[in-house]
């Protein structure tokens, strides 16, 4: 079948759209849980390469929370070596059972073919935009004014710190969140919350 989309909204940010089509009886897939994943579980990428028609492809979760590719603004990547050639941006990615684990988005291609390095959006970041999307027409985020950068060992023993694990803080924003609450350079955080971090991108 074939029908005319309606573009609810986009997220340049993380290059995710919510398109609305009127049909009856449409088929749904159902969300997965992406954080459960692990590197080495089967994963299915779905799409049209090339334009041949609709193809799968399988193979497996080669890394999680792959980042600082340049792809997109916010990057936490489920990378698999399951094929993805140009046509499958925007095709899902799914588990042995199915289920919606992330969204195809771009692969690491000299020649444009696919060499096994392929990245998708995970399912959990894709719901969150779409929610945004349809909520409030755009994806409204949370930040916090710092420049930071990952303590190491060796960086900690230079100069002096009590801890050798977490997130130096190089530079807070003038009047930004951070500012406000008090932290300034030099700080170092080791958690969020109740989670323990080791590194930026946690």
């Amino acid at each position: 079948r074939e029908a005319k989309a309606r573009v609810i909204g986009t997220d340049p940010d993380t290059d995710v759209a919510v398109l609305k089509i009127d049909l009856p009886k449409l088929p749904v897939v159902t969300f997965g849980d992406a954080a459960q994943l692990q590197v080495g579980d089967i994963v299915l990428a779905i799409g049209n390469p090339f334009n041949v028609g609709q193809t799968v492809t399988s193979g497996i979760v080669s890394a999680l929370g792959r980042h600082s590719l340049g792809l997109t603004a916010f990057e936490n990547f489920i990378q698999t070596d399951a094929a993805i050639n140009p046509g499958n941006s925007g095709g899902a990615l799914v588990d042995v059972n199915g289920h919606l684990m992330g969204i195809n988005t771009a692969i690491y291609s000299p020649n444009g073919g696919s060499l096994g390095i392929g990245f998708a959006i995970p399912a959990d970041t894709a719901r969150q935009v779409m929610e945004g999307l349809i909520r409030d027409g755009e994806v409204r985020r949370g930040w916090i004014g710092v420049e930071p950068r990952t303590l190491t060992p060796e960086f900690a023993e230079n100069f002096n710190l009590p801890v050798n694990q977490g997130v130096l803080i190089t530079g807070v924003l003038q009047n930004g969140p951070a500012a406000a609450s008090g932290m300034r350079p030099g700080d170092v955080v080791t958690r969020v919350g109740d989670t323990a971090v080791s590194n930026t991108a946690q």
